[in-house]
């Protein structure tokens, strides 16, 4: 989409609302917050609202307390969006992705705009900005910005989100999704304030000790390792989580850990929820994820990192992904 039209469609609106995908995490709160505070500095009357909680581990990030939560504010939220000029959908390639948020969403007259990284975009939206090579929806909205020829708007506040965007979903820089311009963004967020060591301290260093307690058992107990199909899997159910006082968030990263082994090219979180099944996938080199989530398990995502869910028990779940496992890509 040209940006002169994006301008003007800026221009007009006066009252825009950011949405983003259920389960946020860090990319979609970092997007989300960062083109919050922009639109913002150019007076627009902006609302954040997410389907559902995120981690407190992002809950440092400054305008994180005005994020609007659907599912307990759901009469609040509706009456935001029925009067939204401008939607924003963040970090999501379909509707099914923001949970009972899509019936709003649906409803609006509102201008839809969408700036993603994920492959394969639903037609839901009038206007797409949509980059699957890019690492994160994060450094999009700097790139957003930047194209709008208004990256002297840029400060620590915005500077933090996208910086923790881009680090939690590279890695901490470390995914193939990483390159050259993801490093010269970076540069450029520590040149206007944003403190990377602090970032990672709230967001990797503030485990509590029930959350340390569930990594050890799903490492010791629950890793399931098939060095000869070079997959592995770690499988939860709701009493072990429970066990644990499970918060959102905890598991965050734990499908990245039997990546680490040698020769392991595949793994997946298989995590029972209330109804369903859930599933993030992980891989690297020559194994790609995201088609087995798409076709096996009702979701998608990309080629390295992918999720899916099945409503189905824990058992069948497990099973299911233990004949992918062995029957490879």
């Amino acid at each position: 989409m040209r940006m002169d039209k994006i301008r003007k469609v800026l221009d007009d609106a006066n009252q825009i609302v950011i949405t983003t995908h259920k389960s946020p995490d860090g990319d979609a709160i970092g997007s989300s917050l960062a083109l919050y505070h922009y639109l913002n500095k150019i007076g627009k009357k902006v609302t954040v609202i997410v389907p559902d909680a995120f981690p407190v581990f992002l809950n440092w990030m400054e305008g994180s307390v005005d994020i609007i939560q659907y599912d307990i504010q759901t009469e609040e939220a509706d009456n935001i969006i029925e009067k939204a000029d401008i939607i924003f959908s963040l970090d999501y390639n379909g509707l099914n992705r923001i949970a009972d948020l899509r019936n709003p969403i649906e409803k609006s007259n509102a201008i839809k705009i969408v700036i993603d990284h994920h492959q394969d975009p639903q037609d839901f939206a009038n206007h797409y900005i949509v980059d699957t090579a890019c690492c994160s929806t994060s450094q999009l909205i700097y790139e957003f910005i930047e194209n709008l020829g208004e990256l002297d708007k840029l400060d620590k506040a915005i500077g933090e989100c996208i910086y923790c965007g881009i680090m939690t979903d590279t890695g901490s820089f470390r995914y193939p999704s990483t390159t050259s311009k993801t490093h010269q963004i970076i540069a450029h967020l520590i040149e206007v304030g944003t403190e990377g060591s602090k970032i990672h301290q709230e967001v990797y260093d503030t485990y509590s000790e029930s959350r340390l307690r569930l990594l050890g058992y799903a490492l010791t107990e629950k890793m399931k390792v098939f060095p000869e199909y070079n997959a592995a899997y770690i499988f939860l159910s709701q009493e072990e989580l429970k066990r644990f006082d499970f918060k959102k968030g905890d598991s965050e990263g734990l499908v990245n850990y039997p990546l680490s082994i040698d020769g392991i090219k595949f793994t997946a979180l298989i995590t029972e929820k209330e109804g369903y099944v859930s599933m993030s996938f992980r891989s690297k080199d020559d194994f790609y994820v995201n088609k087995i989530a798409n076709e096996h398990f009702n979701g998608g995502g990309h080629i390295y990192a992918a999720g899916g869910m099945l409503e189905t028990s824990l058992e069948e779940a497990v099973k299911r992904v233990e004949a992918i496992m062995k029957k490879g890509n």
